[in-house]
């Protein structure tokens, strides 16, 4: 496993081709449900609960979203193919909420943007490459050149004021549920802009 921002490959070819496309991650997470069950190693009934509102939001965003004009046009310049390799898992609220904002711009590439869905807590080799503050948050975007499969770029694990509401939250010591309604009412408020505005920068400065 090579060191971010080496020159050597983030993964191995096949481990890249094993990993999920969006319609195969979606399908796992609808499968799961169906029996009960979420991604990851724990199943409790919060934890699945949880699962199950995240499918209603990534159902609605994948409806709703719509690109900004010059987050469209930074995709029409890119001048070579890029794999967005993300980490994330079904229970995940942060992931439900900007997920499909991945996926939404990779569409919107012409092919010059792909992406690839590697659950976390299978992949900790990789995500401890990637750490945030010391812990394993997701999602994790690493944008890859294509052809190397050299990293390039990383953002994540939420917009810059989503983090700032998280980091406060935390250090106030928010009841869980109190928590999770301030942060999803703060992406719906946000209607997934700061995710794009950030997205956009990050293509701007791809090499």
């Amino acid at each position: 496993m090579a060191e971010p921002n080496s020159s050597a490959p983030v993964l191995e070819a096949d481990r890249l081709h094993r990993a999920y496309t969006y319609a195969a991650y979606r399908q796992l997470i609808d499968e799961l449900m169906a029996q009960n069950r979420t991604t990851g190693p724990t199943q409790t009934e919060q934890i699945v609960h949880y699962a199950r509102l995240n499918i209603q939001r990534m159902q609605r965003l994948d409806k709703t979203i719509h690109l900004l004009p010059e987050l469209q046009a930074a995709l029409s310049q890119l001048r070579r193919p890029y794999v967005g390799l993300v980490l994330t898992e079904g229970w995940c609220g942060d992931a439900a909420q900007i997920v499909p904002v991945f996926e939404a711009v990779a569409q919107a590439s012409q092919g010059q943007l792909s992406t690839r869905y590697l659950l976390r807590d299978e992949n900790l080799d990789l995500m401890d490459c990637y750490l945030t503050n010391g812990g394993r948050s997701i999602p994790k975007l690493i944008v890859l050149h294509a052809d190397t499969r050299v990293e390039v770029a990383t953002w994540g694990p939420r917009p810059a004021p989503a983090q700032e509401l998280f980091i406060r939250l935390k250090r106030e010591q928010v009841p869980y549920e109190e928590f999770a309604t301030q942060l999803h009412g703060w992406y719906a408020k946000d209607r997934t802009l700061s995710t794009q505005r950030e997205l956009l920068a990050l293509l701007q400065g791809l090499p």
